[in-house]
């Protein structure tokens, strides 16, 4: 979904892809201290589309526009400054722009906290290769740690205003801050205290040979990747892009395979990958090589212009792609309900 709205800037599409998600999460967002992000997700966009549009204000924009809405005072700048202004008018299709520009981003940004939302970290540290294990380690970590973090702020701020004191402003946040930090580095500590109990980082011996080849393989695909991306990119490597592109992903997959050898891991409840796994990646791709085939056969649709000023039109069958997304709130099962009469445990 987050790819589908790198491909568009038509508001109406974003905002169909944006309630798509947003009735995913509704209805099939998990009962756990990590599903608890997305709202933090969607007041970060807000803010992306609010300081994109007074950035659009304040420092004007290279769309030239004929309806002015305000003019503001406009403050002369060296020389050396040429190319930016700050102050003078205010045109309609200037904010108009930066609002279909910002409301790309922050549509993205909204698609990423629904798959943080959604997505189980364990399950996802499962579905990684060997080679990237202790990455996936300290990324699974870290995508744990951080509702947690904003679970014990919340709760902070609730105890605060409960005592009658303050939880705004520096103060306030110092006295929230403090112990947020502080329960952070306990768990932290107790988290490697369990993984180094429970055997992780042990390497198996791997020939040097291995252990070169791995490393070129990797480097190599990496590189390959980026060529290959490159000529895809731009008009005169077209020729070249896709096969550079191709060979550097085998090339890179061989690297993950050999450097998976070099991780002790073992499987005591290996994760099922079945049916409805298959639906939900199938609905994900589907919409995102939709709307990227619909960005290539009709660009004006999926990207409306501004100069002149027009109304967004809402192209059918790319609107029919987004809403293959809801596919996953139809197959999937729905989150078991919790016990409110159970007592929570830490």
């Amino acid at each position: 979904m987050g790819t589908a709205a790198t491909r568009t800037t038509n508001p109406l599409l974003l905002a169909l892809l944006i309630t798509v998600s947003a009735y995913v999460v509704a209805t099939r967002r998990p009962h756990a201290p990590w599903s608890r992000s997305y709202g933090a997700f969607v007041k970060l966009a807000l803010a992306v589309l609010l300081v994109r549009l007074a950035f659009a204000v304040l420092l004007g924009s290279p769309i030239p526009g004929t309806h002015v809405l305000v003019h503001l005072p406009e403050v002369p700048l060296p020389h050396w400054a040429q190319g930016i202004r700050l102050g003078g008018k205010v045109t309609a299709e200037a904010l108009v722009f930066a609002l279909y520009d910002a409301l790309r981003l922050a549509t993205l940004l909204i698609c990423v906290g629904a798959a943080n939302a959604l997505a189980n970290p364990s399950r996802l540290l499962k579905s990684l290769p060997g080679a990237l294990y202790e990455l996936g380690v300290a990324v699974v970590v870290a995508l744990t740690f951080a509702p947690h973090l904003i679970a014990d702020v919340q709760r902070l701020r609730a105890a605060r205003r409960l005592r009658g004191r303050h939880d705004s402003g520096v103060r306030g946040l110092l006295q929230v801050g403090l112990p947020v930090l502080e329960g952070a580095l306990e768990r932290s500590v107790a988290l490697a205290a369990a993984m180094d109990a429970r055997g992780y980082g042990r390497t198996a011996a791997v020939p040097p040979a291995v252990r070169r080849a791995t490393a070129a393989l990797t480097l190599g695909g990496l590189l390959g990747v980026c060529a290959g991306t490159y000529g895809l990119l731009t008009a005169e490597g077209g020729a070249y892009g896709l096969p550079l592109l191709l060979a550097g992903v085998a090339a890179a997959l061989g690297g993950l395979w050999l450097g998976g050898r070099r991780t002790l891991r073992t499987r005591y409840r290996p994760d099922p990958w079945g049916a409805r796994a298959w639906l939900v990646t199938a609905s994900g791709v589907a919409v995102a090589a939709l709307l990227t085939l619909a960005a290539s056969r009709d660009p004006a649709a999926l990207h409306p212009g501004v100069v002149p000023l027009v109304a967004p039109a809402l192209p059918l069958w790319p609107a029919a792609a987004v809403l293959i997304g809801l596919l996953p709130a139809l197959v999937t099962p729905a989150p078991e309900p919790t016990d409110p009469r159970k007592e929570p445990t830490t």
